[in-house]
């Protein structure tokens, strides 16, 4: 793969509405960019600007993911996330983790220290805390409930939030990572796409994928996988990969985002949904930040 310009897409989440002012958030957005632009100018890695541009979601509290989760129906925070490196195939994640501030951090150490993928609940609260990872003290002090205000949902019902991203670096290589604190008003032990690699997230030679939705969705259309393999098996384009893909999971009654970029560095951000807050770096330079 030749070596050319560097590109990223970040979001925060399809549950944008309009009967809210995402102001702070599209700042946000922007200023996260213009630091992606920065380290990749500077020669990061893909694998790199995806793991400090989610922490920084992570911890703004501004969205459903890190610091902005709200708790299940039991009034536990379990939070989700998972980091693809397209360059070597490897992966980690998390899910229904619970006590710790970055889970994309924790599914990085899953993916460079251990055999495994993926590490779920209480295994994966002991791994975070065996590898020194900086604990939630006080949960009620410390999570934000992002967007809880606007969710007035049912239990069990699909209100939803997640932060991602996908980067080509200078090399040519592609990451992709996703957190989540889930659905609001979740049962115990509820898990969507974002810790599932080849759902929520993917990255190969080809593509670089992080959704964000009503994720039992994109659960079984296997759609961050999936837009990959449109673009490798089926010669499609980057716009018609994402398209049929989100076409699907409107179909089957869903509704939600993702954000991809392929080898080239074209970049994506198509949605089925009231509106998706994100930012995009193109490989021009150019920079956007909007929620609808």
């Amino acid at each position: 793969m030749p070596k050319s310009g560097f590109a990223m897409v970040l979001h925060g989440g399809a549950g944008a509405r309009r009967s809210r002012d995402y102001a702070a958030e599209i700042r946000h957005m922007q200023g996260l960019i213009e630091a992606g632009r920065d380290r990749l100018k500077g020669g990061a890695s893909a694998v790199e600007v995806v793991v400090e541009t989610i922490g920084a979601l992570e911890a703004s509290g501004l969205y459903v993911a890190g610091r902005g989760a709200s708790p299940n129906t039991a009034g536990r925070y379990e939070l989700d996330a998972s980091l693809m490196d397209g360059a070597t195939g490897l992966a980690g994640a998390v899910a229904a983790l619970e006590g710790f501030a970055s889970p994309i951090s924790v599914a990085q150490a899953v993916m460079q220290r251990t055999p495994h993928v993926m590490l779920a609940g209480d295994g994966a609260s002991a791994f975070a805390q065996a590898n020194g990872f900086a604990p939630v003290i006080d949960p009620d002090l410390w999570f934000t409930r992002a967007g809880a205000d606007e969710s007035n949902f049912a239990p069990g019902a699909l209100a939803h939030g997640t932060v991602g991203c996908v980067v080509r670096d200078q090399e040519g290589r592609l990451a992709a990572g996703t957190s989540t604190g889930g659905v609001f008003n979740k049962l115990p032990g509820r898990v969507g796409d974002t810790p599932i690699i080849g759902a929520g997230t993917f990255a190969d030679a080809h593509a670089a994928v992080s959704c964000t939705g009503q994720g039992e969705y994109f659960i079984r259309v296997a759609a961050a996988a999936q837009v990959a393999h449109r673009i490798r098996l089926a010669g499609q384009s980057l716009e018609q990969a994402t398209a049929a893909v989100l076409a699907q999971i409107k179909a089957l009654g869903g509704e939600g985002g993702l954000i991809a970029i392929d080898a080239r560095g074209q970049v994506t951000a198509p949605f089925v949904s009231e509106g998706m807050k994100r930012g995009v770096l193109h490989p021009d330079g150019r920079i956007e930040a909007a929620a609808f």
